[in-house]
């Protein structure tokens, strides 16, 4: 029989011919420290790994297509604000609405013309900002009025406010109060007088007085029933009317009705008139049963 072919020699592949694959080292775990975790495996061929759900997304929620609305629920910003945005602006928002007058701050007033429809009177460039379909008009005195409120300084011009929506006013940053009467009145100076409703009837009141200017000082008067914004420079302070109770023309705000007016015994006419003078012009004393007011300011006219 002929002889097997004799076997060939071996021979070793050559090395750098395959691909040479590195696994990544883990980390060495610190001496005493907890073992880190070992890493995820990698993801199948053809499938994406799980991903971080997106601000405001619950997990395991499905981002909605693109060119969709977002799901009910899913809190969404508006396009140009992020959520930075929104918190920094959350405590300026308008208040909620229901009311016929609303303080939005202690600077801006708001009437709401839709919960009642009544239209409002105010003063001439007091609106700052309105909402919905309002009509602005303007009210006249009259030729009667108009002499009576040259005459005693207690002149207005008004507005009328109609409508369905809501009126912001406000003037020069001045502390906005508003007053509700319930059939009573209140005497307040046309000068701190903001807006109020129509509903209110309104006149001068003359205040007696010897030794002043013209022999009497002169007041708005508001009575009925509806709300009165009355306006102040700073934060005023209400007192009760006691026999020893006295302010500064300049100064006073507004008063009860019911409350007696007199001009004080100590009536200077001018400031600085001589050496040791007080400066203070006409002082007015309050006089009345419990329960009568007096509103002061940190201010003089």
């Amino acid at each position: 029989a002929p002889q097997a072919p004799a076997p060939a020699p071996y021979s070793p592949p050559p090395v750098h011919a395959a691909p040479t694959i590195a696994a990544p080292m883990p980390p060495m775990p610190v001496q005493g420290g907890p073992v880190p975790p070992p890493a995820p495996a990698p993801a199948p061929y053809g499938q994406q790994p799980p991903q971080q759900p997106q601000f405001g997304q619950v997990p395991g929620q499905a981002p909605a297509p693109y060119g969709q609305p977002a799901p009910y629920g899913q809190p969404t910003a508006p396009q140009g604000q992020g959520p930075g945005l929104q918190v920094a602006l959350q405590k300026y928002r308008e208040a909620p609405t229901g009311q016929r007058w609303t303080a939005q701050n202690k600077y801006l007033m708001r009437a709401d013309l839709s919960a009642d429809a009544t239209p409002v009177l105010a003063r001439q460039g007091s609106m700052v900002m309105y909402q919905g379909k309002v009509d602005f008009g303007y009210k006249g005195a009259g030729f009667a009025g108009r002499i009576v409120g040259n005459a005693t300084g207690q002149e207005m011009q008004l507005m009328r406010c109609t409508g369905n929506g809501q009126v912001f006013f406000a003037e020069n940053s001045a502390h906005l109060h508003p007053i509700e009467l319930q059939g009573d009145g209140i005497c307040v100076s046309a000068e701190n007088v903001l807006a109020f409703d129509e509903t209110l009837q309104h006149e001068v009141r003359r205040i007696e007085g010897h030794g002043i200017p013209g022999g009497a000082l002169f007041t708005m008067l508001f009575q009925g029933t509806g709300t009165v914004i009355v306006k102040t420079h700073g934060v005023p302070v209400v007192l009760p009317v006691t026999p020893t109770t006295f302010a500064d023309s300049n100064a006073v705000v507004a008063w009860s009705s019911a409350s007696q007016v007199i001009v004080s015994s100590q009536v200077r006419l001018r400031r600085n008139s001589y050496p040791g003078h007080s400066g203070e012009t006409v002082n007015l004393q309050f006089r009345g049963a419990p329960g009568n007011f007096v509103v002061v300011q940190p201010y003089e006219v």
